[in-house]
């Protein structure tokens, strides 16, 4: 869904025939793609699609190379090919369950709360705060991102003590935090039940009508809100189909990217797939 009267800005992405080879394997092929400020966008596709490749692409934790030298950069964000990761990081919000894991499972920082999780957004870290930056300013904008999502209560309480619908709040607190222009979620209701995936996704839905650009990048048709209206379908590392949503969600264009049989149904602005 675009915005409605928004200022001409740069697009968020865009790539321009943009590949990524690892260990002899070409991942994305020539990859063109452009996403617009303000155009909530699914990126749909199955695994070994390139999904993760792409949202490092995005974030600058990978590299892309272009087919010919003379050509554009292969990847800009915001106009951008040479950003400082933690300037970058601050237009870009991420949410993935690779994200849920550091700060709950895996965070070599040891146990951490929420308002730490949330702070440490500011400074594009996973956890490691120095003392000085626990500012009086860095805590209330802790505390009004938290609340901006309903989980001020949850600000004390330690990342490994909540469900996992709660934690998964507090991570969407962590990339508002910035006030980014862009959420990227990557995968992001893996993990949670049925109750705490429908309350995420109608949190992430009011976030996106708010102005903030929604880039979904997921296997599940069912994670795409209402409000995006473009889906992308990757296919080994190439854009197969490209559109409305509603030509995209169909039968035969998911069964073509799936590679088997996918059965589509459509209620109320959601989809659902079945093999």
């Amino acid at each position: 869904m675009m915005i409605p009267d928004m200022p001409a800005r740069e697009p968020v992405l865009e790539l321009v025939n943009a590949t990524v080879v690892k260990g002899g394997v070409t991942i994305l092929h020539a990859l063109s793609l452009t996403i617009h400020d303000g155009e909530h966008t699914a990126i749909l596709g199955p695994n070994g699609a390139g999904k993760s490749t792409l949202v490092k692409l995005l974030t600058h934790h990978e590299y892309a190379w272009a087919m010919d030298d003379d050509q554009l950069p292969p990847v800009r964000v915001y106009g951008d090919d040479r950003w400082d990761v933690q300037a970058l990081r601050a237009q870009l919000g991420v949410i993935s369950a690779d994200m849920h894991h550091r700060f709950v499972t895996g965070n070599s920082a040891g146990n951490i709360k929420a308002e730490d999780v949330v702070i440490s957004g500011l400074y594009a870290t996973h956890g490691f705060l120095r003392p000085d930056q626990r500012t009086d300013d860095a805590r209330r904008k802790a505390a009004a991102s938290l609340a901006r999502v309903d989980a001020g209560h949850l600000a004390e309480k330690m990342m490994d003590e909540m469900s996992t619908g709660e934690a998964r709040r507090v991570l969407i607190a962590r990339a508002l935090v910035t006030n980014p222009r862009a959420l990227i979620l990557d995968e992001p209701t893996s993990g949670l039940d049925v109750v705490s995936r429908h309350k995420f996704l109608a949190l992430v839905e009011r976030v996106g009508q708010t102005g903030t650009t929604l880039i979904f990048v997921t296997h599940h048709v069912e994670e795409i809100v209402p409000s995006v209206a473009r889906v992308v379908l990757l296919k080994d590392g190439r854009v197969a189909h490209d559109g409305a949503k509603a030509d995209m969600l169909t039968d035969a264009r998911l069964t073509d990217v799936f590679g088997a049989p996918v059965f589509v149904t459509e209620r109320d602005g959601h989809y659902f797939a079945r093999a």
